[in-house]
């Protein structure tokens, strides 16, 4: 069947549209991504701003002509952190749902690592052994640990690279003083559910979704996007710690030039790469492997494991 994935995450609105059955991977047939910044366009209040939330109606429009074009069977609509936790999400899901027909469902914190983790999963197989999975987002960062295709232990936290950044890291270049203090934050966030994660034991695989980790992943010497899907994509510790320091004294023009970092998200990638060196230290992770599949692909085989079998 043809599933279309609305995914209204905290820095872009993505339409996914893939080929799937159970048992098989799905195949991607389309994919339109809009960058609206829903987690930078809160208002003192913590609110979606009016111009915000029309423009995320006008994108979700857009979607549902495209699932028509497309063929797809059905649309599957969510909403992540950013959506999650504005103190208007109610009128901002109703005024979506009265002017689109969509019902956008909004998932937990936990729910969005148990979906990313079950992606991982089935991404690596059951040889991967105990995975331990991180996952940065604009909003928030996930983290799942465990040996079968649900956790035993997850988490969310609110350190997402958009909203570190909007909150934390005003100039560009960063102040040397707001770069050491969102360090701290970070820090003290995650060791908060260190804990958590370490009475279960070492993993035996680590694991990382997201395109924070993945052009942190490129600028530390990984594999470009085409070189393949398939091909091993890895970031390690000390390599991350190196370069910390060095995206502290760039401004934003000068990260996009970096090879894999776009535009669009090189204002936020200190701050995502401060919440990555912060849970690989903490956590004790030296190296970690980067996964294509996350949240999307998650949602996609939860819907296809409840179909009906012939």
């Amino acid at each position: 069947m043809r599933l279309g994935v609305l995914d209204v995450g905290s820095n872009t609105v993505h339409f996914l549209v893939v080929d799937a059955h159970p048992g098989a991977r799905p195949l991607p047939a389309h994919s339109h991504k809009a960058e609206l910044r829903l987690a930078e366009l809160l208002d003192e209040r913590g609110a979606i701003a009016p111009g915000g939330v029309d423009r995320l109606i006008a994108t979700v429009q857009g979607a549902l002509l495209a699932a028509e074009d497309k063929g797809c069977e059905e649309v599957l609509p969510f909403a992540t952190s950013a959506v999650r936790e504005a103190s208007n999400a109610d009128a901002v899901l109703a005024r979506v749902k009265e002017a689109t027909g969509v019902d956008l469902q909004v998932l937990s914190g936990g729910e969005e690592a148990r979906l990313t983790f079950l992606a991982a999963r089935r991404w690596l197989g059951w040889s991967a052994g105990k995975l331990l999975l991180l996952d940065i987002g604009g909003g928030s960062l996930e983290v799942a640990y465990g040996m079968d295709e649900d956790p035993d232990t997850a988490v969310s936290l609110p350190l997402g690279a958009g909203r570190l950044t909007a909150g934390w890291l005003p100039r560009d270049p960063a102040d040397a003083a707001d770069v050491k203090a969102l360090r701290r934050h970070v820090r003290a966030a995650i060791a908060r559910t260190v804990g958590d994660f370490s009475r279960s034991g070492r993993p035996d695989h680590v694991v990382a979704t997201s395109k924070t980790f993945k052009q942190l992943a490129r600028i530390a010497g990984a594999p470009g996007s085409g070189e393949g899907l398939y091909v091993q994509r890895r970031l390690t510790r000390k390599s991350l710690e190196e370069w910390v320091p060095r995206l502290a004294a760039m401004t934003a023009p000068e990260r996009a030039a970096l090879p894999g970092v776009s535009e669009g998200r090189s204002a936020q990638l200190l701050a995502g790469a401060l919440v990555a060196e912060g849970a690989m230290d903490l956590l004790g992770v030296e190296q970690l492997e980067i996964c294509p599949w996350a949240l999307r692909e998650g949602v996609i085989l939860r819907r296809l494991d409840h179909l009906p079998t012939a």
